[in-house]
């Protein structure tokens, strides 16, 4: 992937902010069980085709945010290896939050698309 400008890499960060909590609700909704944090970084980078879509840290602070906001809910568990691990799960708020961002989500892409392609 080329080197990305300061005005590109400005750019993917501010669309970073705006679908960080889209994609984490998406992810924990399609798990099959809770996951802590850098599951979750490891599965949006295997999905993120050499594109910079989320560095690890800023995961974190987005997950804290959707819990504190009751979208989530998170449970410690010790860890044989290392420190305890905060594990995630989906609340049924957040399912229902996730389903009308995906709506949003959806007509905002196209409308871009639209524009994009110069389509009226």
């Amino acid at each position: 992937m080329p080197a990305m400008n300061e005005e590109t890499r400005k750019f993917q960060k501010e669309l970073n902010a705006g679908t960080t909590a889209l994609v984490l609700l998406s992810v924990l909704d399609q798990a099959k069980e809770p996951m802590y944090g850098y599951q979750i970084a490891r599965l949006i980078e295997a999905n993120s085709e050499d594109m910079p879509i989320m560095k690890q840290g800023a995961l974190y602070p987005v997950l804290r945010a959707l819990e504190s906001t009751s979208l989530l809910e998170s449970e410690v568990e010790p860890s044989v290896s290392g420190p305890p691990r905060r594990y995630y799960r989906i609340t049924d708020s957040g399912r229902q939050t996730l389903e009308k961002w995906k709506d949003i989500w959806t007509r905002t892409k196209t409308l871009v698309d639209t524009i994009l392609r110069g389509e009226e």
